[in-house]
């Protein structure tokens, strides 16, 4: 019958299957340590594996411990995520591996309820830190297993839904092992990247496939269900690319909430253009002497669209300039220096000559 294995049965099919198939070699998974498993995971959310292990390697290189972390500062932290997005994750990893060294003597607490009172984990992403580092029962739903345990099982909803949130867990829990847990949670992440995956399944290499309901139904591309669509909004807006004659190029650093927080942009502009002149002598005390657009490009975001018209201006000092300021800094492109960027951000950048 689709759907009604027993958890041990249910058990042993995938692990069976990672026995054989399993991806054992990720660099997290080498010195497997508490910390290299929770930094592993908070990259890994909202983001594919191929994406994060640059990253992953390069971000451990300079900050092998919870302790080097801690102490580091803001702007090195943000400078290796430039490119990773969804910044806030930097920003809470930063600040959590502060209350980790001040609170818990600089070892990650081993359960999850601990691991949730940590800016940036929530229910899954402390589930698997505590199966994956500890090698202890807890349980994951993240994307991948979503849409796993939505197929075999038969769940039409979309996964988003509190409906189908609460059959999932349910599920997740009634499967999930009081042994084998690493083993486990990796299989599950794996079936659902390399098998399960969201528009071409390899139902014909599943472990699951002979109970899976989605498979049975004969279009498992009906399970979950799909997000209910909504037309995503569009801004507009400039950012101002304000060079001397040096080369360097003026920036700011954004509000630590809110879009980019905390890193280094280009000055944004969403006022009359007419005004473009005065307004940047007033702001940065800076006199524009010729100015151009560049191409526009488009930014998405989660929630909406960020159309991008840059403008290009040769700029000099009044007498009111501002030099450098923990705000503002001049961005020397010959010998950039270790900063957040965003991605359109440093795309304009290195596209200046």
């Amino acid at each position: 019958m689709p759907g009604s294995l027993s958890p041990a049965l249910f058990q042993q099919a995938v692990l069976a299957w990672y026995d054989d198939y399993g991806r054992k070699n990720l660099p997290w998974q080498q010195n497997l340590t508490a910390y290299r498993v929770w930094v592993s995971e908070i990259m890994l959310q909202q983001t594919q594996v191929t994406t994060v292990i640059p990253y992953f390697e390069n971000f451990i290189l300079v900050f092998p411990t919870v302790e080097a972390l801690a102490l580091a500062e803001s702007d090195e932290v943000m400078h290796l995520w430039t490119g990773l997005g969804y910044y806030s994750r930097a920003r809470n990893l930063h600040k959590a591996a502060k209350m980790i060294v001040s609170q818990f003597g600089s070892q990650l607490p081993d359960s999850t309820e601990l691991l949730m009172t940590l800016p940036g984990i929530g229910r899954s992403t402390a589930g698997a830190i505590v199966s994956t580092a500890f090698n202890q029962r807890a349980t994951i739903l993240d994307g991948n297993v979503k849409r796993v345990l939505s197929r075999y099982a038969g769940i039409s909803d979309w996964t988003g839904s509190k409906k189908a949130e609460t059959q999932l867990w349910e599920l997740a829990e009634f499967y999930t092992p009081a042994v084998n847990c690493r083993p486990y949670t990796q299989v599950m992440m794996d079936l659902g990247a390399t098998i399960c995956t969201r528009t071409k399944p390899r139902c014909e290499a599943c472990p699951l496939q002979v109970s899976c309901a989605a498979f049975a139904s004969g279009n498992p591309l009906n399970f979950p269900g799909k997000k209910p669509k909504k037309t995503i909004p569009v801004r507009k807006g400039h950012l101002l690319l304000l060079q001397l004659a040096t080369g360097a190029i003026f920036l700011e650093k954004r509000p630590p909430v809110g879009i980019w927080g905390g890193l280094w942009s280009l000055p944004a502009y969403e006022g009359n253009l007419e005004n473009l002149t005065a307004e940047c002598q007033h702001r940065y005390g800076l006199v524009i002497e010729k100015m151009c657009f560049l191409d526009s490009l488009r930014h998405t975001f989660s929630h909406f669209h960020y159309d991008i018209t840059p403008i290009h201006a040769t700029v000099v000092h009044s007498e009111q300039a501002i030099y450098e300021s923990s705000e503002h800094i001049w961005y020397d492109l010959e010998s950039p220096p270790r900063v957040g960027l965003p991605r359109p951000v440093k795309t304009l950048l290195m596209g200046i000559n």
